[in-house]
């Protein structure tokens, strides 16, 4: 949107994103399509929502950085059913803040397909970051109830990106599945 030249922060930005999206990946492996659908006792979310409810939340902030709107090959709206395994997309209000998951398959894309489109929300994220002057990451934006900056919309939606990645490493302890992160044994 901006016809400044990007910025060093931008560019920063652009590869926390990118990194991000690498970490998220590294957590997938192991999950097909029936236990991506699963939830566990006490456990808030299952996989395939959310990469939807990541995506979703990456494009609207990356919305505000290249005017775009959301892409209609990944997103449909509709009354949160609308969502399609056949089509391979989401339904913007079965995975938006406050939706339910649902272990109903024919209502979200197929796991591989929403891991697509969680990629290629990060892609678009980045790339918006890079393009970007300062003036336009320093632009307050209002996101809820607070007014911040973008380029802190960002870095909190690398934050939020971490903390449903932590569930889905919650989900594989709680299925029994492999860990991802090795910790090295203590050096003597």
């Amino acid at each position: 949107m901006s016809t400044t030249t990007a910025s060093a922060r931008g560019e920063m930005l652009a590869s926390i994103v990118e990194s991000n999206k690498e970490l998220v990946m590294r957590f997938l492996p192991g999950f097909d399509e029936a236990s991506a659908l699963r939830q566990m006792p006490a456990l808030p979310n299952h996989v395939v929502w959310s990469l939807g409810h990541l995506a979703l939340t990456m494009h609207r902030i990356a919305e505000r950085l290249d005017g775009a709107t959301l892409p209609s090959a990944d997103f449909v709206t509709g009354d949160g059913r609308a969502g399609s395994r056949e089509r391979g997309v989401f339904d913007t209000e079965s995975v938006c803040i406050g939706s339910t998951p649902r272990a109903d398959a024919a209502i979200y894309p197929r796991l591989d397909r929403a891991t697509e489109i969680l990629r290629s929300a990060c892609d678009r994220l980045a790339v918006g970051c890079r393009s970007a002057s300062d003036e336009v990451l320093d632009a307050p934006q209002q996101w809820g109830a607070v007014s911040l900056p973008l380029w802190l919309l960002v870095a909190r939606a690398v934050f939020h990106n971490g903390i449903h990645t932590g569930q889905i490493t919650d989900l594989r302890r709680a299925m029994g599945m492999e860990g991802i992160v090795k910790v090295p044994p203590p050096i003597r």
